[in-house]
């Protein structure tokens, strides 16, 4: 039963009279559905909050319940809000997780003196109550297929409204209900917009934990839409563990202080990680690490379409062996021509049914093993296929070539989009965890995220995979999704050096070179790069060569250092082309020999180097070790300066001269064109400071290679 008392009273006073007049007009003009109130039946309260009441009722004889939303004091901040809620209700009502919308119902009081207008909302009614209470009563029978169904539709209801333009602004497991196992929202931020226009605050003080830690100490900022995809991380994680954050603590002001601080719930055991990588992108500390609830939607999606497949394959699995039963059965107690004992016939149907068990179980499992591998044997092989790939590219080459990545998809006939996918729900595998980062970090089949690089890279490091220990020390060293910190980057190479890698030791060499973090040492730079030149990285060859030409840190020694730049163009590095063709070009360590040194040139200028492209034009213009040929220079000259800035320190303007008599050595080819126009007289023209025979041999150079 209930009691007149406990609804809504409104005084029909000059402030209130501009929402209920619009009210009784929407109603008039039939926007709104009337109800009657003595067509109610059965009115009980199903639940009570700040702002108000929420009753379940039969309506006329029908036996389907609907439910009476009302409120305390339906004063003129309230109807307001409720005028708005209305309206938003009308944008959004057509989306089938979010709460019907009926009418509106009202009761006028008798008294001639005190008259007041009691308005309550009618709403479809929710039988799995709010999503905390079924949460509470289901839990142990939810599957994770179940939670995934409950989550993606929750983001579903979200992405609904934020499409529409609407911030919710007030997300908590109060305020989502649960009809017939599925999500329905509720409540579009009334409370919380009433609660802010009437300053009390202090009556949602429990829903702390939901809330944008943005705004926990700074009233002054603005709830948008990344305040709601925080509280859907906060909610996805709670669907995940049956029950609300931070329930066991009795001090919520100072929680306020400790969630704004990025102290967060704890994951729960066993959750795949897929999921729990979801809600903590969610409810990071800054809205521009969120991801949009769109992407929450794909992903949740991408969750439970696999989830449904691989129960349907165990379904399969099932039915199959079920129908062969079935099958066996049949043919055993079908009637034979020929008569047997009724203990023969026991005994065969016995055996049949123990041979038929055992033939079926192996169906069963051979079954299974075939969908299995059609969905995951091919993907998994090529995913460690590209992991292994990157490790020797960086071990190698200290980077890696993505053209190589996307040939081995190629050569085993996947996509990206596929490979992508099937490693996003293999999160438990550590390869796939860092092949994720790297598709982040790349922008490979998703939007280039560093910071979500960063993550994955680190829980893979954590666990012990070399290869993201390595790029956690890159993304440290260049603050690619964490903040730039050298000190941190040097000790993750200095463990992978100690382990004998070669990426790490080349690594070690940079930073005593240069002198990052540590005391520049050219004689500990060259010790490094010879380690890491042993163990085959072809850039520490480059680099070691470079200081035996020299002599920093190493006596000098062109022979060593030739050995060292051939080695690194047997690689197939183009530096170490480069360099060898300096080599050819000036008697390093070798006899002059101009053609070879023009072919080493060419060879990776067609690649697209760009100092092989400047030292061309000059063989092109001097016409020395190939034919002289001025369109060339000028063609690969150009081909030099496309989308490449050249250091003052290293690199000369160009110039180039049809006089082939013109053959002034380099300390003299040092002048311009008059007043910068264009003539017929063209010629190379170097910088003066580059003695080393006209050549560039500074590009490959610098503390970060």
């Amino acid at each position: 039963m209930y009691n007149k008392n406990h609804f809504c009273k409104i005084q029909n006073d000059k402030n209130n009279n501009e929402w209920v007049d619009w009210i009784e007009e929407a109603l008039a003009k039939g926007y709104f559905k009337y109800y009657e109130i003595e067509t109610f039946k059965n009115i009980q309260v199903i639940g009570s909050g700040a702002f108000g009441k929420v009753y379940r009722a039969n309506w006329k004889n029908v036996e389907r319940y609907l439910a009476l939303k009302s409120f305390f004091n339906l004063d003129n901040i309230t109807v307001k809000e409720i005028v708005h809620e209305l309206k938003l209700q009308r944008d959004v009502d057509f989306h089938g997780n979010v709460i019907r919308f009926y009418g509106i119902t009202k009761l006028e009081s008798e008294n001639k003196i005190d008259q007041t207008i009691n308005y309550m909302l009618v709403m479809e009614y929710a039988d799995g109550g709010t999503l905390r209470d079924y949460l509470k009563n289901n839990f142990n029978r939810l599957t994770w297929t179940d939670k995934y169904n409950l989550a993606y539709q929750l983001a579903c209801s979200v992405s609904c409204l934020h499409d529409e333009g609407i911030v919710h602004r007030d997300l908590h497991s109060r305020n989502v209900l649960v009809h017939q196992n599925s999500i329905r929202l509720a409540d579009f931020g009334l409370s919380k917009r009433i609660d802010e226009a009437s300053r009390t605050r202090s009556k949602l003080l429990g829903m702390t934990p939901y809330i944008d830690p943005k705004v926990l100490l700074n009233n002054n900022l603005k709830l948008n839409k990344k305040s709601d995809v925080y509280s859907i991380g906060v909610l996805l994680w709670e669907i995940s563990s049956g029950y609300p954050p931070f329930h066991y603590e009795p001090n919520q002001v100072s929680l306020i202080y400790e969630i704004s601080q990025n102290r967060r719930e704890e994951i729960i055991p066993n959750t795949p990680y897929n999921y729990s990588n979801l809600y903590t992108e969610c409810w990071n500390g800054e809205p521009i690490n969120r991801p949009n609830i769109h992407e929450v939607v794909n992903r949740l999606k991408f969750i439970l379409n696999f989830s449904n497949s691989i129960t349907a394959c165990q379904r399969n699995d099932m039915n199959y062996m079920s129908n062969q039963t079935n099958s066996r059965l049949r043919e055993i107690l079908t009637p034979s021509s020929t008569k047997i004992s009724l203990h023969g016939e026991l005994s065969q149907m016995i055996e049949n049914f123990n041979n038929m068990n055992t033939n079926d179980i192996d169906r069963m499992t051979t079954n299974r093993q075939i969908n299995v591998n059609i969905l995951s044997v091919q993907l998994s092989i090529v995913a460690k296929e590209i992991a292994d790939l990157i490790f020797r590219e960086i071990n190698v080459r200290n980077m890696v070539n993505e053209k190589h990545v996307f040939d081995c998809l190629r050569n085993h006939n996947v996509n990206s989009r596929e490979i992508f996918d099937w490693i996003l729900n293999d999160q438990n595998n550590l390869n796939s965890i860092f092949l994720l980062g790297y598709f982040f970090y790349c922008g490979i089949e998703t939007g280039r995220n560093e910071y979500k690089a960063f993550g994955l890279f680190n829980y893979a490091s954590g666990q012990g995979h070399l290869l993201a220990q390595r790029y956690v020390g890159e993304c440290y060293e260049f603050g690619r999704g964490i903040t730039k910190n050298e000190d941190v980057a040097y000790e993750y190479y200095k463990t992978l050096a100690r382990k004998g890698y070669a990426m790490g030791q080349f690594k070690l060499g940079c930073f005593f070179e240069y002198g990052l973090v540590v005391r520049k040492n050219l004689e500990i730079a060259a010790y490094w790069y010879e380690k890491a030149a042993y163990h085959g990285n072809l850039v520490a060859s480059k680099a070691l060569g470079y200081l035996y030409m020299v002599g920093n840190g190493v006596d000098e020694n062109h022979q060593k250092a030739f050995e060292l730049f051939k080695k690194s163009a047997e690689g197939e590095d183009l530096d170490g082309i480069v360099l060898l063709g300096n080599c050819y070009s000036d008697g390093i360590g070798i006899s002059i020999d101009k053609p070879k040194a023009a072919a080493l040139y060419q060879k990776a200028a067609c690649l697209g180097h760009k100092v092989a492209q400047y030292n061309l034009s000059i063989i092109y213009d001097e016409g020395v070790g190939i034919e002289k040929d001025l369109d060339r220079a000028i063609y690969w000259y150009n081909r030099s300066k496309e989308d490449v800035s050249f250091d003052d320190d290293n690199h000369s303007s160009v110039s180039f001269s049809s006089n082939s008599n013109d053959n002034t050595d380099d300390d003299n080819d040092n002048y311009d064109d008059d007043d910068g126009e264009e003539s017929n007289h063209y010629r190379i023209q170097r910088n003066p400071e580059n003695k080393q025979h006209g050549r560039n041999y500074g590009i490959f150079f610098g503390p970060h290679y």
